[in-house]
Order: structure tokens, then sequence, then C-alpha cells
């Protein structure tokens, strides 16, 4: 594999008798975050504040929370992400860290050397009681 284009470090090419197959780095972060958040216990992914403002514009960032540095042949992930409350987060990373590399591996060819799981936070589920006139949780 080499780099060929203007963006030389942004895609990535194979060449073959054929011709190459360039597979962009935003489709390596596509491919990583729908994986990641695939996982149970995983209540979505933290793009910071730059991801939150294209959100609330209406433009959904499917490679939200996952920064990717895809060399000729390899790749490294870092994804950040928000688990559910009472999920044990070592198994969730473990886990991420499992779907991210055997989908990125299968559907790109590209060797994944690294996958950094950042937690950002903790999402609690929203509790279906409200109050009443006076203040007092009914449930």
């Amino acid at each position: 594999m080499e780099t060929i284009n203007n963006k030389e470090s942004l895609d990535t090419v194979d060449r073959n008798d054929l011709g190459i197959i360039k597979v962009a780095d935003e489709v390596v972060a596509i491919i990583a975050g729908l994986s990641a958040t695939e996982v149970k216990g995983v209540a979505g992914m933290s793009g910071g504040v730059s991801a939150g403002i294209a959100e609330m514009l209406g433009r959904k960032n499917l490679s939200k929370g996952v920064k990717v540095e895809v060399g000729e042949k390899e790749a490294a992930i870092d994804l950040f992400v928000v688990v559910e409350f009472g999920a044990r987060i070592p198994d969730v990373a473990l886990q991420i860290q499992r779907n991210v590399k055997n989908a990125v591996e299968s559907m790109t060819g590209l060797k994944v050397v690294e996958i950094n799981i950042h937690v950002q936070g903790v999402a609690f589920k929203k509790n279906e009681s409200k109050d009443d006139e006076h203040g007092l949780r009914v449930r």
C-alpha cells in the first residue's frame, strides 16, 4: 500500500493489476464509530464541542468521537465514548476494541495496531417519574 494524492496522509491506496483502491480516513473513522456503538453498555460517542454544534445544525457526524491515524498498511484509532451507568467499564472497553478491530480489518484490509478507548462520561437512564404540583416525585 502507498499513499497517492494531494492529501497524502488522508487516503490509503492499494495498487493492483486493475488499478488502485483508496480508503479515506473518514471511512475508517465511520466504521470504527459505528462498530463501537453496537457494543452493549455504550451510550454514545463523545465528539466534543464542534461535533455538538454540527448536530445542532442538523448534520449528523457518523465519525463523531473517533480519531484515526492511517498509514500505508496500518491504522491506530482513538475512540471517545460515553458508557451507560452500571456497565463494567473495562469489559465494555475490551469489547469495543474487539468489535472495532474486527470491523476495520475485515472491511478495509488494514492492520489495526492500536485502539485507545477514552471514557468521557457516564449516561444515566432517564427516570420516567414526574413531579407533581408540589415538587414531589410521583411514579
